[in-house]
């Protein structure tokens, strides 16, 4: 059986396939994390940000979004000069507005894991496409779940990049059928 074919050959796409990708994820800076990687990956490709996800974890305090949701002018100027990370202002800038949502929607529901699995139905679809060309890049929940965020003051939460998110944190399972990869639940 052949894993997925989007995770080519390099290790590293290959183990974040294997073990990452599709596994349910309910830990609130995890998925903070992803939803801001998903987002640099706007105009990207996912394997240039696996790259630099580490140095991400580094500049951006773990992904710790209390810490970020404090960062001012001048820490966003030693962002900008960071080469390990995507250098985009507007990127960088919604990742600090992006934290500050977060805290609201964390002071509203508890959790951000409680607020986005809700948009996602609580539980994983799991699709079991045949072939790559069935998955779709958003789906009706996607583009629900886009909505919200950006109501709520998130950026960077288009359709397509909430779908990529469902999918890297277990939403969805859109593992094809003959990929031996499947979710752990």
């Amino acid at each position: 059986m052949a894993r997925c074919p989007w995770s080519g050959t390099d290790p590293l796409y290959i183990r974040y396939h294997d073990e990452e990708w599709g596994v349910p994820s309910h830990d609130d800076r995890h998925l903070f994390e992803m939803l801001i990687l998903e987002g640099a990956q706007a105009g990207l490709s996912w394997i240039t940000i696996l790259r630099k996800r580490e140095a991400y974890r580094q500049a951006f305090d773990r992904f710790d979004y209390r810490k970020i949701a404090r960062y001012d002018r001048r820490r966003i100027r030693t962002l900008l000069a960071n080469p390990g990370i995507v250098r985009n202002r507007l990127k960088i800038e919604g990742t600090v507005k992006n934290a500050r949502a977060a805290l609201a929607v964390i002071e509203e529901f508890g959790s951000l894991d409680r607020y986005l699995w809700s948009l996602a139905g609580g539980a994983p679809t799991v699709n079991r496409p045949r072939s790559l060309k069935a998955i779709r890049p958003t789906t009706p929940v996607s583009d629900a779940m886009s909505r919200d965020l950006k109501r709520r003051g998130f950026t960077f939460v288009g359709s397509t990049i909430c779908y990529a998110f469902m999918q890297a944190v277990g939403m969805v399972d859109d593992h094809l059928v003959s990929c031996p990869a499947k979710p752990r639940r």
